[in-house]
């Protein structure tokens, strides 16, 4: 069976300049690093701890946007934060809601970068999808991202900011204990390979996981990698969220063309780091997410191969029915391919909920992911080799 080839990325983003000139954000520092910051303006020690958990709460609570509106600070306080320091957020530049309720974003963030960032309202949660990178270095050949050439890392600010913006569009600040939330659930399977910017992914989740702030438990933040092994020892110790695998494939041969860092990590090294994760047990699993494509990865052998591979690994397999995007080189397994292989899994006591596509129609599903601009410029680019062509 012969699997398409992977596709050369035919987009080169040039990096914009940042303002070197723009004050330092307050938003994304940790908690050190914002006492450190505290300090370097003139707050006196004595009052340090006090103003740090006041400025924290208004930050992350509250949600305010402006240091004028930190109302128990004095007027001297806050014009010297103001002339200090910025609370930046990302700007959203366009916002799209599918039929099914989805809510995608387009938004910018420093140095004219564009990224996407989708809500999904559900019955029992709403889920947040967050990006860590513009665009994606992996070029995982099913993935729209995956077209769009790396550009940078996010800071921890513009991670974080992501779950701020959405609260601004839903209105979600300032709520009371135990009150139902709209963001409830966050996972990072937005734009980008999270452990290629693991250092500003950790900051932002300690941040979205502080119980004075956000205060998200880490059980409700999903963090998906690819396979970069090393830094999966690192998420167990230094995040602790849940871990979720792109894993697509159960041959290295076929994972190779997939998800090309099984060059790298092959199989069974990445398989061996899922063993490790700490506290693995039937309440917190591994999550195994598996797009399903049409004569590559859907047939029984692969159903009964996959079950052998992770046999001993508390963890529930998401099947995904392939999303398409323009020039995509593989279809959609079809319904009883897809259902075929669900039952073979679950035959073998794992759970295997087949994800219903989201978004489908603003281009928001998983998979889908990519800058408008990015887009635009393709599109541009297409058009102007189809008038040569004439």
């Amino acid at each position: 069976m012969t699997v398409p080839a992977p596709i050369t990325p035919n987009v080169l983003t040039i990096p914009r300049k940042q303002d070197e000139t723009a004050l330092p954000n307050l938003i994304g520092l940790t908690r050190d690093q914002l006492t450190d910051a505290l300090q370097n303006v003139g707050i006196k020690e004595k009052q340090i701890k006090m103003r740090h958990a006041q400025i924290w709460q208004w930050m992350y609570v509250k949600g305010v946007q402006s240091f004028d509106d930190m109302t128990n600070l004095s007027k001297d306080i806050r014009a010297n934060l103001a002339e200090q320091f910025q609370l930046s957020r990302p700007e959203i530049v366009t916002k799209q809601v599918s039929s099914d309720g989805t809510r995608k974003y387009l938004i910018r963030i420093a140095g004219g970068h564009e990224v996407e960032v989708v809500y999904i309202p559900e019955k029992d949660r709403g889920t947040l999808c967050v990006s860590s990178q513009v665009g994606c270095t992996l070029t995982c050949t099913f993935c729209h991202t995956g077209t769009q050439k790396l550009v940078r890392n996010l800071s921890a600010a513009e991670i974080v900011g992501q779950i701020m913006i959405a609260r601004d569009d839903l209105n979600e600040w300032d709520i009371e204990p135990g009150e139902k939330r709209l963001v409830s659930n966050i996972v990072l399977m937005g734009m980008g390979e999270p452990l290629y910017n693991t250092d500003n992914v950790r900051d932002a989740m300690k941040i979205a996981m502080d119980n004075e702030g956000i205060a998200l438990s880490r059980r409700r933040i999903t963090l998906s990698t690819s396979g970069v092994v090393p830094e999966i020892y690192r998420v167990g110790d230094e995040i602790g969220c849940m871990l979720a695998i792109s894993f697509h494939a159960t041959t290295d041969d076929v994972r190779d063309v997939l998800v090309p860092i099984n060059r790298k990590h092959k199989i069974a090294e990445l398989l061996q780091a899922c063993r490790d994760y700490p506290r693995l047990s039937n309440a917190e699993r591994i999550t195994f997410e598996y797009v399903m494509l049409k004569d590559v990865n859907d047939s029984d052998e692969d159903a009964h191969r996959l079950v052998e591979l992770i046999k001993g690994i508390p963890a529930k397999i998401n099947l995904i029915p392939f999303n398409p995007w323009p020039g995509a080189p593989y279809e959609r397994s079809s319904n009883n391919r897809i259902h075929r292989f669900a039952d073979i899994v679950n035959e073998a006591g794992y759970s295997s909920p087949i994800r219903k596509p989201r978004g489908e129609d603003i281009m928001a599903a998983c998979g889908q992911l990519k800058s408008a601009t990015e887009r635009a410029r393709k599109s541009r680019a297409q058009m102007e080799r189809g008038i040569e062509g004439l």
